[in-house]
């Protein structure tokens, strides 16, 4: 069996894990997929523009664990409930591979990179390493009267999110609706709840700081990121 090889990596505004949403397709957030150079072959994507969503594999290249546990804490669960790790998307898994299913918006020639691919939906961190793409086909891959177990319990749940004008106003327009989506996601893992504490999340070169109370999330600030991993998508 070959080894498996990265063929590009996303470029999205999560220079962090913390903030990304819990599944992809949740949120419009935006990324660009970079090829590696050996498969930067612009006949390699012909037909790809007929399709509307695409099919990501990638590698939690964060996941960081020795060995694996057959149960993991579903943060959707309060994190104090186990479940087996094939009935989750835990990135905690015997093999750290990730599925997402993108919008694709664009399919462009960069001068230096090659063919890129621009997305929305993505719930990758910048900088993620992907194995494959594929095309999503509704005909097979949409069942509309599947049953997502405990996930099906939860999906509606969401913050009802308050960001004062003062510190709305540094977001650009661009990412203010991105940001509502994210934070009404409930970035925080579900095991802690402590009104006073002061969280922060990161996008698009921006800090986010927040607090949570009684189902609401209030943004205390907002300010420009200082995380060197911060890179701008092309």
């Amino acid at each position: 069996m070959n080894a498996l090889k990265y063929i590009a990596k996303i470029q999205t505004d999560f220079p962090t894990k913390f903030g990304i949403p819990r599944q992809s397709g949740l949120v419009n957030t935006k990324g660009t997929i970079v090829f590696e150079p050996e498969y930067r072959k612009e006949e390699a994507l012909k037909g790809l523009e007929e399709c509307s969503h695409l099919w990501l594999i990638w590698e939690f290249s964060e996941a960081v664990r020795t060995g694996w546990s057959p149960t993991v804490r579903p943060p959707r669960l309060g994190g104090n409930k186990r479940c087996g790790v094939f009935a989750t998307r835990s990135p905690f898994r015997p093999n750290p591979i990730g599925l997402s299913c993108v919008k694709l918006t664009g399919i462009k020639k960069h001068p230096e990179k090659g063919m890129v691919i621009e997305v929305e939906g993505a719930d990758l961190m910048d900088g993620t390493p992907i194995f494959d793409i594929k095309p999503y086909l509704p005909y097979a891959d949409c069942v509309p009267d599947a049953r997502g177990g405990f996930a099906d319990v939860v999906k509606n749940y969401a913050l009802e999110v308050e960001i004062p004008e003062i510190y709305l106003s540094k977001l650009p327009e661009e990412h203010r609706e991105c940001v509502r989506q994210i934070l009404a996601g409930d970035p925080r893992p579900s095991y802690q709840n402590d009104p006073d504490r002061v969280y922060g999340m990161e996008y698009a070169g921006y800090e986010i700081k927040f607090r949570v109370k009684d189902c609401v999330l209030t943004v205390c600030e907002i300010g420009q990121s200082n995380n060197r991993k911060t890179i701008r998508r092309t």
